[in-house]
């Protein structure tokens, strides 16, 4: 894959977009699998919600898309649409036990 300053091509740079797209994707699974997992150890509704750990995660994501250069808005959006999916999975699984 070009860098994006050597692609020559419209389909050189979507071909790249779409490379990452699947590494990113690739990396969603892993971390969900780790989500799964984390299910083990949480036994209430609270430890599922985890106020302090949201926070946190929110507030280090913000700080992380700064560096990088990204919108850190965005940023917070995309993890808190992520984040709500997760819990509800965790959710789901706690109550199937």
């Amino acid at each position: 894959m070009n860098s994006p300053q050597d692609c020559t091509t419209i389909e050189e740079v979507r071909l790249a977009i779409d490379a990452i797209d699947q590494e990113i994707i690739a990396a969603l699974s892993r971390r969900f699998a780790y989500v799964k997992t984390i299910t083990r150890f949480k036994r209430t509704e609270a430890e599922i919600q985890a106020p302090a750990r949201f926070a946190s995660v929110i507030e280090t994501r913000r700080a992380w898309a700064q560096q990088a250069g990204l919108e850190p808005d965005v940023i917070e959006q995309m993890y808190r649409h992520l984040i709500a999916h997760f819990i509800d999975v965790e959710r789901a699984e706690l109550n199937s036990r």
